[in-house]
């Protein structure tokens, strides 16, 4: 007998009728959709300010989580169990996703032409990813392919992008990574154009949702060698800038790759428009600060490799621009215009200066 798959349809029906969580047969599956309404509860079902029935039970709140989980060892193996799972109302709900998202990509001018590609890892041995030659601003569902963890199309009438390889690199390599996603923004290909790794130490929020921004030297795109170097930068980098290329991020979900899509072109956006506005001289938070941001990125279940770093090592920027220093400046310390000189050095200087005017007539 087959399991009862529950849509978001069928959940709200349920609460609608004075049933909780408690009346789903248990080995039921539920799509995506159906979780996020039992996340939201009987609010989004009967509205604002209407009353939920007296019966139902105030549910415990719980931060959003579009982790895809299957259950290890139970890949399907045979062209008629992976059709069947390739149309499976929970893998439609992914792909739809990855549709969204790709035109959110477009709209904000992350790609160009055919550019960008989004991956999700639904299984041991599957993945699903966006089709090639095809604009990510324009995705329909019937476009959406599935591959093994090699890269050989299993399910789909469109073929699959070749840059996914760059991808499975990254999922090969580091098991937390179960989606990504590639893009060319503008600022954060600048600066992979550049060659600059992106400072840090600048803003809280890209420490906590980013760390360190990693870099892979030019490989072209798709082969084994761009595969190569990307994996290997990602096993302890979120976000990872392609020298010449673009940018490629992952997460728990395909929203949570995108997201640090996001926080890498404000982020490099924002420290190009203040190195123009203070000439390099940027200030950071200070390492003990930093430190606090890595505790605070473990909480919520992400690794970092500083984890070790002593403090200056946090907030080391000498390589990005002249200037930008490791602390917060001490005001209190700066010199005062009444600080008296000492008359022996200014006697020297003095000198000095006139030996070198004499040897200039």
């Amino acid at each position: 007998m087959s399991k009862k798959v529950f849509t978001a349809a069928d959940i709200e029906n349920l609460l609608k009728s004075g049933k909780s969580a408690a009346d789903i047969p248990a080995g039921a599956i539920l799509t995506p959709s159906a979780k996020d309404v039992l996340r939201d509860g009987l609010g989004s079902v009967f509205g604002a300010g209407s009353a939920a029935p007296a019966a139902a039970a105030f549910a415990e709140p719980i931060l959003p989580n579009y982790e895809y989980h299957w259950t290890p060892g139970k890949d399907p193996k045979t062209p008629a169990e992976i059709a069947a799972f390739f149309n499976s109302p929970a893998i439609v709900e992914i792909k739809q996703r990855m549709v969204d998202i790709g035109k959110r990509m477009w709209a904000r001018e992350y790609t160009d032409g055919n550019g960008g590609n989004l991956t999700i890892r639904v299984g041991d041995n599957l993945v699903l990813c966006t089709p090639t030659l095809v604009s990510k601003g324009f995705m329909t569902l019937e476009q959406m392919c599935l591959v093994d963890m090699e890269g050989t199309q299993l399910a789909g009438k469109y073929k699959r992008t070749s840059e996914c390889m760059t991808h499975l690199a990254i999922m090969k390599r580091q098991p937390k990574a179960k989606a990504c996603c590639h893009a060319h923004p503008p600022h954060g290909t600048a600066f992979a154009v550049a060659g600059v790794q992106p400072p840090t130490c600048m803003i809280p929020e890209a420490e906590v949702f980013l760390g360190q921004i990693g870099m892979a030297e030019y490989q072209t795109p798709g082969s084994p060698a761009n595969a190569e170097v990307v994996g290997n930068a990602a096993v302890d980098h979120m976000a990872v800038l392609m020298v010449n290329h673009g940018v490629i991020t992952w997460g728990k979900d395909i929203e949570d790759a995108y997201w640090k899509m996001e926080n890498v072109e404000s982020y490099c956006k924002t420290v190009w428009v203040a190195s123009q506005l203070k000439g390099g001289q940027l200030l950071t938070i200070t390492g003990g600060q930093a430190k606090e941001l890595i505790g605070l990125r473990k909480t919520l279940g992400m690794d970092d490799k500083r984890a070790n770093w002593t403090e200056c090592q946090l907030c080391d920027n000498a390589e990005f621009q002249p200037g930008t220093v490791c602390r917060v400046p001490d005001q209190s310390a700066a010199p005062s215009s009444s600080t008296k000189l000492d008359p022996e050095a200014e006697k020297l200087v003095q000198v000095l200066t006139d030996q070198i005017i004499a040897s200039m007539k």
